[in-house]
This record gives C-alpha cells, structure tokens and sequence, in this order.
C-alpha cells in the first residue's frame, strides 16, 4: 500500500512540474507578429522585437540609473464610465511608474486615431528633445503587447535607439525598484 502511495505521489508532482512548464514553454513560442498586436493585449508577449533590444528588469535599471534612456509609459488610461449621472466626481485610478518616465497613454493599441498617432510623435519627439538617437525604453505592465506595439511604432517612426521592457512596472515593483505617481505628457501635436 505504501510503494503504491510512493508511486501515485510520484507520478503526481511529475505531472505537476510538467503542466507548469507548458505555460512557459507557451510563452516562448509567441511569435511576433508581421503588424501590430490588436486585443487581447493582456497576453504572452514573444521575447523579441525585430529592431529592438529586449531587456530585463536588471538591465531597464541599469539604463535607469545611468540616467541616459528616456522611459515611456504607454499603459491606458482608463476612460469616465459612460453610466455615470451627470455632475458625478470622478478620478481616474493612479498610475505608479518608473520614477522620471513620460506617460504618453493609450498610445499602444493596434490602431491609432490620427490624433494619438500624432500625440505619440509629438510626445517621443518632446521626450527626446527632437533627437532619434536617444535611447528610449517603452513599457508598459508584464505580458502586455502595448509596450511591444509602441515600440514597434517608435521603430517606425525614425527612432534608432529603440528598448523594449516588457516585464513593466510588475517586474520593476517586485524587484524592490521605486516607483511614483505620474500623469500623462502633457503635448500639442
């Protein structure tokens, strides 16, 4: 009765570690799409971006403290609900992130209106200060194709020094690294 026992926990905990390898081994093989990522954006992201360097939290916070990288947060912002009686207060959620980066929201999605296409130029160029050569470090939050889709964009767009994080502030807050209250770029395109 014991070796039976011994051999069913066995077989039990094998197929425990193999069903939680499945998930990353599914993760690793996302490919990148040829266009941009539509919805669901909160998914497993692949682990490259042609034309741009992928980096750990390690190394986002290396670039962080060199102080030379411009961060860009693309994480939306979530709209007034619609059913809210008129004259109703109402706040946005917070947005943490990593201390010093541009907020440029709601510029991630698969398709943009010409007017956030152009509020998202207009913010890279400000945070740039018009230079394309600048390192830029997009984000957003961990398995979100947001921050995958900007920096693509940003790719598009000219910039040559292009760094994807895509662990975000999830990774970024668990690692211990601060983190501050923040409020979208501000810009006229």
């Amino acid at each position: 009765m014991r070796a039976r026992l011994i051999t069913w926990l066995a077989g039990a905990l094998s197929s425990l570690a193999l069903a939680a390898a499945v998930p990353l081994a599914a993760a690793e093989t996302v490919r990148e799409p040829e266009g941009y990522r539509s919805a669901p954006y909160r998914a497993p992201v692949p682990a490259t971006l042609a034309g741009a360097t992928v980096l750990t939290t390690g190394e986002a916070k290396s670039l962080w403290d060199a102080g030379e990288a411009v961060f860009v947060d693309v994480l939306p912002r979530p709209p007034r609900p619609a059913n809210l009686p008129e004259g109703t207060l109402w706040s946005p959620k917070p947005r943490d992130n990593i201390p010093g980066s541009v907020w440029l929201p709601n510029t991630g999605y698969d398709r943009l209106s010409d007017e956030t296409a152009a509020y998202f130029a207009a913010g890279l160029h400000t945070a740039t200060g018009g230079a394309p050569e600048r390192p830029l470090v997009l984000y957003c939050l961990a398995d979100c194709w947001m921050s995958w889709n900007a920096a693509k964009r940003a790719l598009a767009l000219g910039y040559g020094n292009v760094h994807w994080y895509p662990e975000g502030t999830d990774a970024w807050a668990a690692a211990g690294h601060p983190l501050a209250p923040s409020e979208p770029l501000s810009v006229s395109p």
